[in-house]
């Protein structure tokens, strides 16, 4: 991953619980890197770790760690630091979802070794459709499931969220039933 998820947890954590906490967080990871530098890419292997230390140090499951962090990266990470482009995707929470297997084509300009997982839609109606989540990586619904609580913050919008189906009962592809 890019160091700018690396770095958007090092944020988190620092914004939140202090520089301190961060520093203990790095020190139980194991990781070596001091810092992170948003345009270089980095092993996943360092964001598991972090997100790992991050579940032990704060006493919190893994799960409500990537939750929170996919939130944390709409409000503040993308939202602060490429709000034209999250600007572009739409102007309802609805649109913005509809858009969404295109978004990561945009952010590929930017990130060009990106590996970036793939979004479709389907069931689209009038309160709710259905997002589908393909990627490479393991592990990471919850943090597609923040990532769309964030979102429903961004627009204003209460969001529902349900996991109709996952690669962890054998499934090819994540699919979340997202309602407003």
């Amino acid at each position: 991953m890019y160091g700018i998820v690396n770095k958007a947890i090092q944020d988190l954590v620092i914004t939140n619980f202090g520089e301190q906490k961060w520093e203990d967080i790095r020190e139980r990871s194991g990781i070596e890197e001091d810092f992170f530098i948003s345009s270089e890419a980095y092993d996943d292997d360092i964001t598991y770790k972090l997100a790992g230390a991050v579940s032990e140090e704060m006493k919190m499951s893994v799960s409500d760690v990537l939750v929170a962090f996919g939130e944390w990266w709409v409000m503040k990470t993308t939202k602060e630091k490429y709000g034209g482009l999250m600007e572009s995707g739409g102007s309802t929470l609805k649109e913005f979802l509809v858009n969404l297997p295109l978004f990561h084509n945009r952010v590929m300009l930017i990130y060009p070794k990106l590996t970036p997982p793939e979004f479709k839609v389907s069931e689209v109606s009038e309160k709710s459709l259905n997002l589908h989540y393909f990627s490479k990586r393991e592990g990471l619904q919850d943090f597609v499931r923040g990532l769309i609580k964030g979102l429903g913050k961004m627009f204003n919008t209460p969001v529902e969220i349900e996991l109709l189906q996952t690669r962890d009962d054998g499934d090819s592809h994540e699919i979340f039933k997202v309602s407003w």
